[in-house]
Parts: structure tokens; sequence; C-alpha cells
């Protein structure tokens, strides 16, 4: 018994020490801009950059955004799939996987292809079209996540209850989606938010394919000309990350404990 306690702690400080030693390296590096002395010269000079606070600030708006239109894309698909179309559902999780399988460069390159200066719908010949077609790319990549992040929430719900008791009372479909199944699967929604909002801080491909000022391509370009501030934006980045994994850890502390429908 004790021998197998010491190896399932050995196991879990190597593990641990895996993730650690490279990121408290990092840390470490990131303190050494003014020689022979640790400071946090590089995190003010981070901070103090009007192309961080600005790329940041775009990339948290297009963030939004992207977490907005998922929300309004993926709760009522999931909710028509178990309501009334429980056969597709197979044929939906598919799909939604396609994201983790198809590389974000194909994705990009087709929105060039299709929506260039010279179609029909030329969303690349102007920013705010361009805007919309990398909202739309972010809405995409995290479709794995936020639909499974919905679909466990609405497994804890009697969906098919709740939707007859408003109905009887003269609720249409909207307003049953808006006002009696989001507020009961509020938590898995913001947890799909949250994973949703970690993915377009960091992302990079697609933002640099159509030329916007994101917060990835701000990361890369930093990392190619300076020495210390990407050690610190490594730390920064990391932080943001973990923190949107924490909050989702809270918010699933919270998520109701009614028993779950699978038909």
């Amino acid at each position: 018994m004790k021998q197998s306690r010491f190896w399932a702690w050995l196991v879990f400080l190597v593990g641990l020490a895996y993730f650690l030693v490279p990121l408290v390296a990092t840390f470490e590096f990131s303190l050494k801009m003014r020689r022979g002395y640790y400071s946090f010269d590089s995190y003010a000079s981070v901070f103090s950059d009007p192309n961080f606070q600005r790329t940041f600030s775009y990339s948290a708006v297009i963030g939004i955004f992207a977490i907005i239109v998922g929300i309004l894309v993926v709760v009522p698909a999931v909710y028509f799939v178990r309501l009334r179309l429980p056969k597709l559902r197979p044929f939906v999780e598919f799909v939604t996987l396609l994201p983790l399988i198809i590389p974000a460069i194909i994705l990009v390159y087709g929105y060039i292809r299709l929506y260039n200066s010279s179609s029909i719908v030329p969303f690349t010949g102007s920013a705010i079209g361009t805007d919309i077609l990398l909202v739309c790319g972010y809405v995409t990549l995290a479709l794995p996540y936020m639909y499974r992040a919905v679909d466990t929430g609405m497994r804890t719900i009697d969906v098919q209850t709740l939707t007859e008791a408003a109905q009887i009372a003269g609720a249409n479909t909207a307003q049953i989606i808006a006002r009696i199944i989001l507020p009961n699967i509020l938590v898995a929604v913001l947890s799909g938010a949250f994973l949703t909002f970690a993915i377009v801080i960091g992302e990079f491909t697609i933002a640099s394919l159509l030329n916007r000022p994101a917060f990835g391509p701000y990361l890369q370009n930093i990392g190619a000309n300076r020495a210390y501030e990407p050690a610190a934006l490594a730390v920064i980045s990391f932080i943001i990350t973990w923190g949107a994994m924490g909050m989702i850890n809270v918010l699933g502390r919270f998520a109701p404990r009614t028993s779950a429908r699978t038909d």
C-alpha cells in the first residue's frame, strides 16, 4: 500500500515538475532585463507598449463577439437536436469535431478565396468585413469546446418537461430558450465562453493571414525581435489562460446536480 502511494506521488511530482519547471525558468528569465538585478522592467515595458494595449483590446472585443455568436448558434442547435432531432446527434457531434481535424490555415484560405475583393460578397475588401470573417473563424475554432460544454449542461436538465411546461404557459420557442433553457445551463455556457476567450487570445494563424491587429500576431512579432519581453508575455498569456480555466472550475461547482437524460 505504501509502495503504491510512493509511486503515485512520484508520478505526480514528475508531472508537476514537467509543467512548472519551464514556467518558473521563463518567469525567472523575464526578471533579468536589468543586468545583475531581478526586476519587472520587462513587464513594465510590455504594459506600457501601445501595441500591447491595442492588440489585446482588439482580441478581447473580437473574443466577446465570438462568444456571443457562438452562444446564439450553439444553444439553439443543441436544444433542437436534443428535443426534436435526436437521430442527428451523431452527425452534429462529428461536424463539431471537424475544426480539430482541419487546420486553421485551410479555413482562413477558404475565407480568402470565397470572400476576397473580387467575389460577390467581398468581406476582405473592408476592415469591418474582415473582422466579421475573423469572428466567424474563431466561432468555428471554438465550436468543439462550446458545443460540448453546452451539450453537457443540457444533459443535466429535463429539456422535454421544461419545454412542455413553458408551452402550456404560452411561451414561444425563442422565449423558452432565452428565459428557461439558457438560465438553467448558464454555468455550462460560461465554461464554453471562457474556453472560447482563451482560444481567441492566443490564436495566430487566422488573424495573421487576415492581417488583423490581434494579440496572437503581436506575440509572434515581439518574440522575433525582443529578448525579455517575450518571456514576460508568455507568463502573462499563461496567467490569462489558466485564469479562464480556473473560472471554469469554480463555475463547475455551481452546476446543477440533477440527473441527466441521455435519450
